[in-house]
Parts: structure tokens; C-alpha cells; sequence
């Protein structure tokens, strides 16, 4: 932990939220002469500190550790460059068109690789009135089953979720050309363009 980098940050994010040091203190239980050295780089807060500190200041840990806040590059609202992500231990969803530091249950996150489907993972899309009626020929079972169904236009993402006892179907209005994604609890991202 490079404390001058880590301080400098601290100082930034408490004059970001509008706090004075004694506030910041005493969320801490600490004097608020600590939290001076902590900002003039003359000592790392100590690790038992750290996770009540970065809820304090709204920041991730990791990024007060190495007192490094960088922004991303601008997200220009294409989604041909989404990405999703599934947390491996709660089942959570999330995606992104951007390059976010992601993590859930406390491990971080990396984007799923998606394969073009195939006959073990075959997305079937019919046109039934207005609707795209999309099935995937696969098992729904507690072990092995399709976690969610993805239609991706350029502006818009409908996600519909799936539980085993469900039917590997989904019924979502025609939207505009776009990819279908489909994710298997055992083996992963699958995609499908639908033109």
C-alpha cells in the first residue's frame, strides 16, 4: 500500500462527500489526528479499517489500497460490445457495454466468453403475431439448466430469467435486428444472431 497515493485519495473522497475529519473519526472511532497522517501520507490506515473506511468514502477497497481511482474510458452507449457476467456462488446477472471492476460475493467478476450455438445448445426464434417466440432444445433440471435469455438490439437489452422448473422458452416483443444470448449453468455464454 503506497500510503502518499492512498492518502491523497482518502483526502480527495473526503472532501468529495462533504466530511471533515473528525466525522470521518469518529465513523472510525478513531481520532481525527489519524486520519491527517493517514492524508498527509505519513501512515496506511490499518487493515481492520479498510472495509469500514471504503463504505465511508463510497469507493472499492482494492481501489483505496493502491489510492488509484482512474475512470474508465467513456462507455458510447453501443452494445454491440456488451458483456455479461454471473457470480459462480449466488447466481447473480450483470452486464456491461463498459470495462467495470465487477465482483459478487466477494470474488471478482471476469465477462463471459460467448460460442456460437450449436446442436447441444440450439436457439430456435419463430414469429408468433408480434412476438419473437425463442426456444432453446435443452434439459431444465437443478444441475444443468438455462439461467437467462438475453435479446441485444443496438439500444436496448431485454433480459428475461429462467428457473429449472421452467421451460427453456421465452416469448419477447420483435424488436429491431439483434443477438439472442443464452446462458447454461454448465457451460456458458451462448449466442445467436437473429438478422
Amino acid at each position: 500500500m503506497d500510503c502518499i497515493k492512498a492518502g491523497k485519495l482518502i483526502l480527495s473522497l473526503r472532501k468529495e462527500k462533504n466530511m471533515t475529519q473528525k466525522e470521518i473519526a469518529e465513523a472510525l472511532n478513531i481520532s481525527d489526528k489519524t486520519i491527517s497522517k493517514w492524508e498527509r501520507g505519513l501512515g496506511c490506515p490499518d487493515i481492520s479499517l479498510i472495509n469500514e473506511l471504503s463504505n465511508i468514502l463510497g469507493v472499492n477497497v482494492e481501489k483505496l489500497l493502491i489510492g488509484d481511482l482512474s475512470p474508465n474510458s467513456k462507455d458510447t452507449g453501443n452494445l454491440k460490445h456488451i458483456k455479461f457476467y454471473v457470480c459462480s456462488n449466488c447466481g447473480d446477472i450483470i452486464y456491461s457495454t463498459g470495462r467495470p471492476d465487477i465482483s459478487c460475493c466477494g470474488r471478482k467478476l471476469v465477462p463471459l466468453a460467448y460460442k456460437e450455438h450449436d446442436k447441444e445448445h440450439k436457439i430456435t426464434i419463430d414469429e408468433i403475431e408480434n412476438d419473437y417466440y425463442i426456444t432453446i432444445d435443452h434439459e431444465m433440471t437443478k444441475n444443468h439448466y438455462i439461467s437467462f435469455v438475453a435479446y441485444v438490439s443496438f439500444d436496448q437489452v431485454l433480459l428475461v430469467k429462467l428457473y429449472p422448473e421452467q421451460n427453456a422458452e421465452v416469448r419477447i416483443p420483435k424488436q429491431k435486428k439483434g443477438k439472442i444470448y443464452v446462458y447454461c449453468s454448465k457451460h456458458g455464454l451462448w449466442r445467436k444472431e437473429n438478422k
